[in-house]
């Protein structure tokens, strides 16, 4: 049996392909017969190029049909796919293909010329733009290549612990970290969701989440892909495109920025919301107000959950039962999930500890990193997640906290150490410290605080305006504070918790 993901899907397409597969906002369809042979000219132009098995496919562009594509033309010629924040820019995406030394970069067509030299530096050998003007006249354009092959490809054969994506995240030092995940991972991951979710003839998802992690790939278009199900497909999130396709729509996925936005939009109101039977909320935490606000306006009860890059979905509240404010759930099936002291023993109910995980979906490891592979798993084989929380008497999980203060702003992982080298290589700049405080809209909002070489010296809007020219927007900090010091413990560490404390109440 091919273990090959796209294989899985295929298998679950409708039985007329004619049936559309994604409309867009600005009204073009896509039928699942143009998946089909769209997915298959590209899979015949990647196998064009003779590249080495388990080759890398690094793309960065922005979302479209035809990013989707590439994505399942990717797993289905067999080849490992290299999804890229659209917001990364010079630097960060020189590490990334230098670290994952991928055959091909497919980038957005006003990247081509920068990324271009990045890749061919880095030894890529093919750079492609991906056209979406789909106007037909670029021959860089990956659409305008494949258009000269054919619309038949058979699915490469793969077996489930096969790499099929890898997907890059990172501690506290920077250093980014490639998640090696396999077509089982993913397979079983997205079968489990498709039955606890109760995906159904004739649901539609509304996509409004990028395709560049996990949520708005692994999640939400899977679900949709394994359930034959047709998309609505939103470029970017925006209340008014969401609300106007809402009452066409049954199954809504968000991080809770999106949540926060649709209440604070005056046209959001209950009567949008008949049709749709599933909202769900992930990568960040959901504050009570939102869950609770949402409820009482839309009439739903969100479904939190919680996964992450290395894991895809770990657990869930319930489709029939209590969906409880504040918790993400419990495992899913066939998924262990644990909380340990720090001497390795389980903790009771309600008591705090590390998060620790083992199943199926759990990643194979760090690409090239075997030292860091090994530090993260325990002798018994869970992955060590980083987060610290507790169950309570119920079985239900609730996250308390992060072990190495990573930051989740507007569902995008932050962290911390990365932009303090930044900040701290600034002139007049003495040390820094960056930490996450609550945020209504962003879950978690990026704050600097700064101590300066000479007082008065440095501003705010200075310091933000340097860093937007070196480091993605999602990671810029939304506020920059001033100290004489920063406060620190009797071993020299500087106390964020403190840092916190004293600014969350701004």
């Amino acid at each position: 049996m091919n273990a090959n993901l796209y294989a899985l899907f295929q298998s679950r397409y409708p039985e007329d392909l004619n049936n559309c597969w994604i409309e867009t906002d600005d009204g073009r369809y896509y039928s699942w017969l143009d998946l089909e042979r769209g997915s298959a000219k590209l899979a015949n132009l990647l196998t064009s190029l003779n590249l080495p098995q388990g080759s890398r496919i690094a793309v960065q562009v922005e979302k479209s049909p035809e990013a989707l594509m590439l994505y399942l033309a990717s797993v289905r010629a067999g080849f490992v796919y290299l999804p890229l924040n659209t917001a990364y820019r010079a630097a960060e995406m020189a590490y990334f293909i230098a670290n994952a030394s991928p055959a091909v970069v497919v980038c957005s067509p006003q990247n081509f010329g920068w990324i271009t030299q990045i890749a061919f530096k880095a030894g890529t050998a093919h750079v492609f733009t991906l056209d979406e003007a789909r106007d037909g006249k670029n021959s860089g354009s990956l659409l305008t290549r494949a258009l000269h092959h054919r619309d038949e490809f058979e699915t490469v054969h793969k077996e489930p612990d096969e790499l099929a994506a890898i997907l890059y995240t990172s501690g506290t030092t920077g250093r980014s970290k490639g998640a090696m995940l396999s077509h089982g991972n993913l397979a079983s991951n997205i079968r489990v969701l498709q039955e606890l979710w109760q995906w159904r003839a004739g649901d539609v998802l509304l996509h409004a989440l990028p395709l560049f992690h996990i949520h708005g790939l692994f999640v939400a278009a899977h679900g949709a892909l394994m359930n034959g199900s047709k998309m609505i497909f939103l470029s970017k999130f925006d209340s008014a495109s969401v609300i106007r396709h809402l009452p066409r729509s049954t199954v809504f996925m968000g991080v809770p920025t999106y949540y926060v936005r649709l209440l604070a939009d005056a046209a959001f109101e209950r009567t949008l919301c008949t049709s749709v039977r599933l909202f769900i909320s992930g990568s960040a935490p959901l504050l009570a107000e939102t869950f609770d606000s949402f409820a009482e306006r839309s009439g739903h009860t969100i479904l939190e959950r919680y996964g992450m890059s290395e894991t895809a979905m770990l657990t869930s509240n319930p489709y029939d039962g209590v969906r409880k404010s504040g918790t993400v759930g419990e495992p899913l099936p066939g998924v262990s999930v644990r909380v340990v002291r720090s001497d390795g023993h389980a903790c009771a109910s309600n008591e705090i500890g590390d998060i620790q995980v083992q199943g199926p979906n759990v990643f194979g490891g760090y690409w090239q990193m075997p030292d860091k592979t090994a530090e993260e798993f325990t002798s018994d084989g869970f992955f060590k997640t980083g987060d610290v929380g507790r169950f309570d008497e119920d079985g239900y999980l609730t996250i308390v906290g992060r072990s190495k203060d990573l930051i989740i702003s507007g569902g995008y992982n932050v962290y911390p150490k990365e932009i303090e080298s930044v900040i701290d290589a600034m002139d007049g700049v003495m040390e820094s410290a960056v930490i996450g405080v609550p945020d209504a809209d962003f879950g978690e909002a990026v704050t600097a605080v700064i101590v300066e070489r000479k007082v008065g010296t440095l501003s705010a809007a200075r310091v933000i305006d340097q860093l937007k020219s070196l480091i993605a927007n999602f990671k810029v900090p939304k506020q920059i504070h001033f100290v004489d010091e920063l406060p620190r413990n009797a071993m020299g560490k500087v106390q964020k918790n403190v840092l916190r404390e004293m600014f969350s109440k701004d």
